[in-house]
């Protein structure tokens, strides 16, 4: 069972790192068309600019949910790294403690306001921003997911976030 789960968790690991390689190219193909476009032919295009913005949030917020790894977030660790296992293990449980019940405490706020947006639409693309943003969704439920698998080595006591590092990415 081990050797399946590792090759599915690899296998989606390559496919969330597509998918945030094609919301890069995505971008940049917009912003080069919008250059061509604006600079070249004089005549400007407001959808390249509404592309830019929507690639940029969707990669954003799918690579911090399935591409990111525990080692590439940002942290302020210089009183982390200058303690012992344990009381980073205490550090890491109560951290996780917070993040999880901030965002399931608002998830359902969250879920009936994106829910509330498909009365809205995008500028140029007409696209319902219940769709645009649904991404939230699972940026959210990921970083639940993750942050109670930190939560969980910490109890454990296992190393906490030491050996999520050697993990990798974001697989939940």
């Amino acid at each position: 069972m081990r050797v399946v789960t590792s090759n599915a968790t690899a296998w989606f690991r390559r496919c969330a790192d597509d998918v945030a390689a094609v919301l890069l190219v995505a971008m940049f193909v917009a912003f080069l068309v919008q250059i061509f476009m604006r600079y070249v032919l004089n005549w400007p295009v407001g959808w390249s600019t509404e592309v830019c913005a929507l690639a940029w949030l969707w990669g954003i917020l799918w690579g911090t949910s399935f591409v990111l790894a525990e080692e590439d977030e940002i942290r302020f660790d210089i009183i982390y790294r200058s303690v012992g296992r344990r009381t980073r293990r205490v550090f890491d449980a109560l951290s996780a403690i917070a993040i999880v019940a901030l965002y399931a405490v608002s998830l359902p706020a969250t879920v009936s306001y994106i829910a509330f947006m498909k009365v809205e639409r995008s500028a140029y693309m007409d696209i319902r921003f219940d769709y645009l943003f649904s991404i939230y969704i699972l940026f959210a439920c990921a970083t639940i997911v993750w942050y109670s698998r930190i939560l969980w080595r910490a109890v454990r006591s296992d190393g906490g976030s030491d050996d999520a590092a050697e993990e990798g990415g974001r697989a939940v």
